[in-house]
């Protein structure tokens, strides 16, 4: 068992390597597929069985859950879904003495190896057996870990957004067996919902997990007892050389060999007055030649200190294998086409293609225990776009703008029967516009995630949704308009609290290329009542009263290309479709209607089109690589584009 130090320790080493001496390339193809496609079947059958069987909202009716399937080497083998590391538990635990039945636990962040981010995120690990006539061995992992609705600490959700401390945001559990060949550890089971302020949702939903999980290593067990290990394990490493080679022909090949560098900020950390918290990254593409390998080197240098708030992820541990695995989707934007986008996996064989480069410890992704953590989706999610715009600048802008930014938000008090109740949800917002195509409108970084249902929201808590639509001119103006956020509106019928984990209310969501930004993430509560009043974007307790609404407009994705390149056409259809307004139709994309929305008869006049369009050219100076909105020059400075910011 590791016995370091939480203080600061050096990553663990889990070296990449293979089970089969020639990495799968004697495995039958036709087998391999088999195989791959069963293993897409576990992982999607697992989590079907957690979102059947679970309690809680966050976990059943808003799927904030993943699924994986590991090897024993514990690479990830599948590719629908991220998920955490088997490797904590593999840290502490010998594979030798792990038996049937037995399902590991854990949710510390600092010994989580960087698989788990914030304490919410619970993670269950159930190893595979197969017998090959000498006794069960562990020859694979299913494991699930998802975002629980409260584990404890010093606010409901378990997500203080003025936590200085990880000690603040709840129970710490490192890797535990939390059941023993099939016999559930009652102790330790009691100690995490005594712990919690919803226990009983909170066992049902460990009680789903460590089920479909167990259900899902049966199904792993069973194919291994059809081919046998060695088969199946050639087959598993001939699914990660396939990517790897994949990515590097289909990938790589279109970056060119080179440096680029870039950064982008998150805003506040609940404790400091906001300001530009920095994560920069040098981007540099090494040559096929190159004696260490053709890979991309990700060099994290210039990120800002640690924050005293809970922004701060711990992504260097395991060499930051879980932020490889976690930021490679960006890349699959250089595909030939969406739909060759859409086949590719991101598995374990990416590990060897991306090298990085982490700061000494003390930086927003280096931070030193006990630093809290519970909003590091500010850092690991900002890490995507910082990512897409660097190697935007390396391929001339052929990749998105910036998408939508994850946030908490919801409401808690009590019921009319006096009951404590908890309502949180993550809504959506617009993704970036592309070269090629608008951005897609409420979409969500987390795969499968949605929002709550409104009839099981006003069932089940004391308020009534009396508006869900999209938030017009959310969506950056570009030639290919960023996708617009949702507006949301919440009447009370009790009184309560409102909270909010939220990113991007004052930095909006960047353009590149000549779009422009995004609209910011806002709330407002009672709008154009007496009690009007704007909420801070990381609140924990906002009172609201009864009768009070509460509006919520999230992100909208930011542009690509210049507007006023826009087809007019298009820019009619947004107007008659209500996500561009009438006003903004004329001053973003300079395109002069006609007719009227009431009577159906919208148009546009060509030649005042023409004009004006060629009036506002004249009227542009040079601008940046990249447009980040009006908020930047706030926290700035009053500069409106950063050095890096320029092609």
């Amino acid at each position: 068992m590791n016995t370091t130090t939480d203080s600061r320790r050096a990553p663990t080493r889990f070296p990449f390597g293979m089970l089969t001496a020639d990495a799968g390339a004697s495995a039958d193809p036709v087998l391999v597929e088999i195989v791959q496609g069963s293993l897409a079947s576990v992982e999607m059958e697992v989590e079907t069985a957690i979102a059947r069987t679970s309690r809680s909202p966050m976990i059943r009716d808003a799927h904030d859950f993943r699924a994986g399937i590991h090897d024993r080497l514990l690479r990830k083998l599948t590719g629908r879904s991220y998920s955490a590391l088997v490797h904590p538990v593999a840290r502490d635990f010998p594979l030798e003495e792990m038996k049937p039945g037995d399902v590991f636990f854990h949710n510390d962040v600092y010994r989580s190896e960087g698989g788990i981010g914030h304490l919410p995120d619970l993670c269950v690990t159930v190893p595979v057996f197969h017998d090959a006539g000498s006794g069960p061995e562990v020859v694979a992992f299913v494991q699930a870990f998802g975002h629980h609705d409260d584990i404890g600490g010093s606010v409901p959700g378990s997500m203080p957004s003025q936590a200085t401390s990880v000690f603040e945001e709840g129970l710490m559990v490192p890797p535990i067996r939390l059941w023993e060949q099939g016999e559930p550890n009652r102790a330790a089971l009691s100690i995490m919902t005594r712990n919690s302020r919803m226990p009983e949702s909170l066992a049902a939903d460990l009680d789903a997990e460590c089920a479909a999980c167990l259900m899902g290593a049966r199904r792993l067990g069973e194919l291994f007892d059809r081919y046998g290990r060695d088969t199946v394990e050639a087959c598993f490493d001939s699914i990660i050389d396939r990517t790897t080679r994949t990515y590097r022909r289909e990938i790589l090949s279109k970056i060119p060999v080179g440096s680029w560098v870039w950064e982008d900020y998150a805003e506040h950390d609940g404790v400091d007055e906001p300001k530009l918290h920095r994560q920069r990254i040098t981007l540099t593409r090494t040559a096929p030649g190159d004696p260490e390998g053709e890979r991309l080197i990700l060099d994290f240098a210039g990120t800002s200190p640690q924050a005293k708030g809970p922004i701060n992820h711990c992504g260097d541990y395991s060499d930051g294998v879980f932020l490889k695995k976690w930021l490679a989707p960006i890349l699959r934007n250089l595909a030939d086409t969406p739909e060759r986008m859409a086949e590719l996996d991101v598995n374990e064989g990416i590990v060897p293609l991306i090298e990085m480069r982490f700061p000494p410890p003390g930086t927003l992704l280096t931070p030193v225990f006990p630093a809290p953590t519970n909003a590091r989706t500010f850092v690991i999610l900002r890490l995507l776009g910082v990512l897409a715009g660097v190697v935007a600048k390396a391929v001339d802008g052929d990749m998105p703008a910036d998408q939508e930014t994850i946030r908490y938000t919801g409401v808690y008090g009590e019921d009319h029967d006096g009951r404590a109740y908890l309502m949180r949800e993550v809504l959506g917002g617009g993704s970036g516009g592309r070269s090629y195509a608008d951005g897609e409108d409420t979409i969500h970084v987390v795969p499968d995630s949605r929002n709550l249902p409104t009839e099981f929201t006003e069932s089940r808590f004391p308020f009534v949704v009396e508006k869900l639509s999209l938030a017009v001119d959310s969506g950056g103006a570009g030639k290919f308009r960023g996708g617009l956020g949702y507006e949301k509106h919440i009447r009370m019928l009790r009184d309560g609290h409102f909270m909010s984990i939220a990113d991007r209310s004052i930095l909006a969501c960047w353009g590149v290329k000549g779009g422009k930004a995004g609209k910011p993430f806002e709330v407002t509560i009672d709008p154009g009542g007496p009690n009007e009043r704007q909420v801070d974007a990381l609140a924990d307790a906002e009172p609201v009263k009864a009768g009070e609404v509460i509006r919520i407009r999230t992100t909208g994705g930011g542009g690509w290309g210049d507007p006023l390149e826009r087809d007019p056409e298009l820019v009619v259809r947004d107007v008659v479709w209500r996500k561009v307004s009438w006003d903004a139709a004329l001053s973003d994309y300079g395109v002069v209607l006609t007719g009227s929305l009431d009577d159906d008869t919208v148009g546009y006049d060509a030649a005042a089109t023409r004009d004006h369009r060629d009036r506002m050219r004249a009227e542009t100076d040079g601008s940046a690589f990249f447009d980040r909105g009006p908020g930047y020059a706030r926290l700035s400075g009053g500069e409106s584009a950063a050095e890096v910011d320029w092609s």
